[in-house]
């Protein structure tokens, strides 16, 4: 009996050994799937949309959200079990990159809600400014008219 209880005892810490290597190898996979600081830096556009878009796309998190989520998977089963002696470390990278994407998806939000409203406002100012000029050349027309009008009267 002592010797299974040792057997599982060396499986149960080799497991929660495996566990750790886990999310850490999660962890570093999300980190290294992040987008890179230049990418939401430096753009090449053409014009306010086009560095929208550009933004957009560069603040997509893409596989490094897959990633934290299998560290966290693994992270709360080895805490579930009790197979980390210290996991305080994981648990701050853990929250660490969660707050990086919360950054993230903020930032993607606000820059997607931009890129709606810029060609909406584009447009609507295009409209003033189209409807300012009929205005102007309604009331030059029609000032026009009235010295027409005006000059046959005194013939």
């Amino acid at each position: 009996m002592g010797q299974t209880t040792l057997d599982d005892d060396d499986l149960f810490d080799e497991a929660a050994s495996e566990m750790r290597e886990d999310v850490e190898e999660s962890l570093g996979k999300a980190r290294e799937a992040l987008p890179e600081g230049d990418a939401i830096w430096d753009v090449d556009a053409d014009n306010t949309l086009g560095v929208l878009n550009g933004l957009r796309s560069a603040l997509d998190p893409g596989e490094a959200e897959d990633h934290l989520t299998d560290a966290k998977k693994w992270y709360t089963m080895g805490e579930r079990a009790d197979a980390f002696e210290d996991a305080d470390d994981l648990a701050e990278e853990i929250e660490t990159l969660d707050e990086v994407f919360a950054d993230i998806e903020d930032a993607h939000e606000q820059v997607s809600d931009l890129a709606s409203t810029v060609p909406e406002l584009r447009g609507a100012l295009d409209d003033a400014h189209a409807a300012a000029e009929d205005d102007a050349e309604g009331d030059a027309e029609a000032e026009a008219d009235a010295e027409a009008e005006e000059a046959e009267a005194a013939d």
